[in-house]
This record gives structure tokens, C-alpha cells and sequence, in this order.
């Protein structure tokens, strides 16, 4: 009986020992994948990417933004921007995950600006308006809508039609459709147990406290738990950090890009870049403004203006 036990142990041992070899060999294999993975992606684009890599290097160590082109001219594969436009693009044809776009990719151009403001407009312009196949497409909102709070301390939804946004106080929130606005705001009184019926977005029943009030969502300013001031004053602290800025110049402003011996003027005007020009003197007062607000330009420019990094001169008001 000794034998027998010693021997299953000496099995259950043998089994235990195959199975930790056979683990420690997948353990191996796995190990082994990048490295699988990074020699293949070496042999079987090395040469082909040759003529690329060529071009990324005698790209300029500058501002900009640079264009991967398939078969086709008019339709770009991708559109980038960064502020070193050869080390950007380097690092594009080392990244094994980017084969897709390496293996279309005919030929590389870019165009210089002067600075991160530069390439960042210019990327968002050139990406709308040719709809490049691998990035995530912007298109130009032709009517956007926010919240607008009014002084009866209520909340209502305008469009881009009916009010002009550089320059309306107490907008709050950028949205593309109605139904993305509704949404956010609804969310927004969940997690601040605000009242929609009190500010206007939900209609009342009878003298009754809104459903949200019954289920612990709304802390009660529909049935005089909160008064109305307290609650307006919850409401705009919860949208604060939603603000949309209003145009703070009386015109036309330029934020002055300059790299090296190179200097860029982006002419803007309520939020909208109107022209780059190369010396304040090329700007044209004549030009018009986009009628459209473009909440990507408002993001790009909004930051460096209100907190004083962009270098500004003023302009005469165009259109």
C-alpha cells in the first residue's frame, strides 16, 4: 500500500511537473510576441517605407501641420499637427499599430506655421473641410445650442439662429443637437439634486412635487423645500464650469505666432478666425466673419486670450 501511494504521488508529481513545463513554455511564447511582432513589421515594411521616412526627415523641426496621402489627391488619409512636424512624423513610421495608414500612405506634405495656435486652426480648417478617411471627422456645426439663463431664474434652450454667442451673456454649454443638451442637463440636476420644473424645463402637474422629488433627485425647491434663490444659486454653480466666454474685445484682435525669423498674425474676431496674415498692415478690415460659430476654434482660441498667454495686437474690426 506504501508503493501504491508512493507511487501516485510520484505521478501526480510527473503530471505536475509537465504541466508547469508546458506553462512555462506558453509563458515563453507569449513572452516572445512583440518581438515576433516588432520583427515582422521591420521585414515586411522596412523597404517599403523607405521613400517616407526620407521625407519625414527632411521635414522641418517646426511648427505645422502635415498630410498622409493615398492614391487619392483630393481625399487625404490623415491630418495631423504638432509643433515639431519632423519628430511627429518619425514617430508616426515607428508605431506598429499605424500600419494600416503606413501601408496606404503615397506621399507626406505638411504646411509651416509659427506656432501651436497655427497648426491647431489650421488642422481643424484643413480636417473640415477635405474630411480626411482615418481621423475623427469634424464637420462645421451649422447650428448650435446652449442653455441660457435668464433673469426670471430660469433656463432656456437658444440656437446659434436666434442669438449671437461671442457676445450674449449667460450662455452656458455647447451642444450639436437639442437632445445632447437635455441630456447633459438632466444629468447635471442628478448629481446637483436640482428642480427641472422650477427652472423651466419640465412641465409642472397641478401643485404637486416633480417626480424627480419623490425619488430623492431633486432636493425638494418645486414643493418649498429650497427657496428659489438658494436654488438658482446652486443652479449657476453647477454650470459655471460650462460658461461660454463672452468676446471680451470691443473688435478684431491678433494673437502674434512667431518661431525663429517667422511671424504669424491670426486675425480673430468674436471667437472666429477670420485670416492669418503675415504683418498686422496685410489685415483686411473688409473680410467677414463666419455667421457660424465654430466651437472648435472658440476651444482653441478661448484659453490662450482669457488667461494672457497669446501675445495680442489690436485690429480694425472686420465685416
Amino acid at each position: 500500500q506504501c508503493c501504491h501511494a508512493a507511487m501516485q504521488a510520484a505521478g501526480r508529481d510527473g503530471q505536475r511537473a509537465q504541466f508547469l513545463h508546458r506553462r512555462s513554455r506558453v509563458a515563453r511564447h507569449l513572452a516572445r510576441q512583440p518581438e515576433v511582432r516588432m520583427s515582422t513589421w521591420s521585414h515586411t515594411l522596412h523597404d517599403e517605407l523607405a521613400h517616407l521616412r526620407a521625407t519625414a526627415r527632411a521635414l522641418p523641426a517646426a511648427p505645422g501641420v502635415y498630410i498622409f496621402h493615398g492614391d487619392s489627391e483630393h481625399l487625404p488619409l490623415y491630418i495631423g499637427k504638432s509643433v515639431n512636424l519632423r519628430s511627429r512624423v518619425l514617430a508616426h513610421l515607428r508605431n506598429p499599430d499605424e500600419a494600416r495608414l503606413l501601408r496606404q500612405t503615397r506621399h507626406i506634405s505638411h504646411q509651416r506655421t509659427a506656432g501651436e495656435i497655427g497648426a491647431l486652426l489650421l488642422e481643424s480648417r484643413l480636417i473640415k473641410s477635405r474630411q480626411p478617411l482615418l481621423n475623427q471627422r469634424l464637420r462645421r456645426s451649422r447650428q448650435l445650442c446652449a442653455w441660457h439663463a435668464g433673469n426670471d431664474a430660469r433656463l432656456r434652450l437658444v440656437d446659434t439662429r436666434e442669438r449671437e454667442f461671442a457676445t450674449t451673456p449667460g450662455l452656458y454649454g455647447l451642444y450639436g443637437t437639442r437632445r445632447a443638451a437635455v441630456q447633459h442637463l438632466a444629468e447635471l440636476a442628478d448629481a446637483h439634486r436640482l428642480c427641472l420644473v422650477t427652472l423651466g424645463v419640465e412641465p409642472a402637474v397641478g401643485h404637486r412635487a416633480c417626480l424627480r422629488a419623490m425619488i430623492g433627485r431633486c432636493a425638494g425647491a418645486c414643493r418649498g423645500d429650497e427657496t428659489p434663490q438658494s436654488h438658482w444659486q446652486r443652479t449657476l454653480a453647477a454650470l459655471e464650469a460650462m460658461r461660454v466666454a463672452i468676446w471680451p474685445f470691443e473688435g478684431a484682435v491678433g494673437i502674434v505666432e512667431r518661431f525663429g525669423t517667422e511671424q504669424q498674425i491670426h486675425v480673430v474676431h468674436r471667437w472666429r478666425h477670420v485670416q492669418t496674415v503675415a504683418d498686422a498692415s496685410q489685415a483686411d478690415a473688409t473680410t467677414p466673419i463666419d455667421p457660424a460659430f465654430d466651437v472648435d476654434a472658440y476651444r482653441i482660441l478661448c484659453g490662450p486670450i482669457l488667461t494672457g498667454q497669446a501675445e495680442l495686437v489690436s485690429l480694425p474690426t472686420p465685416g
